[in-house]
């Protein structure tokens, strides 16, 4: 089980990025959350080591009309605080 927390800077707002986000979420079958921050975006996964890997790539490129600059990644323990993935506001 792994947990990252990442923010994500560039062209990545107007652009579908949370949309896109969740719905590879659900895919993956993570559970966390992404929303829009004054920085960017703001995205915890939290699932299988090989799905959260799958998700960071994802954010890494974004949907294709995003452009990512840069992506900075805290890797944090699980915990049993989610339960689902959503979109915040």
């Amino acid at each position: 089980m792994k947990r990252v927390h990442l923010f994500i800077h560039g062209q990545v707002k107007g652009v579908f990025f949370r949309a896109y986000t969740k719905r590879k979420a659900k895919e993956l079958g993570l559970i966390g959350f992404v929303r829009n921050v004054d920085e960017g975006v703001e995205v915890v996964a939290q699932g299988e080591d090989r799905d959260v890997n799958l998700m960071l790539e994802f954010c890494k490129r974004g949907p294709t009309s995003a452009i990512v600059e840069d992506v900075e990644v805290i890797e944090e323990q699980p915990k049993d605080d989610l339960s689902d993935f959503e979109v915040r506001f």
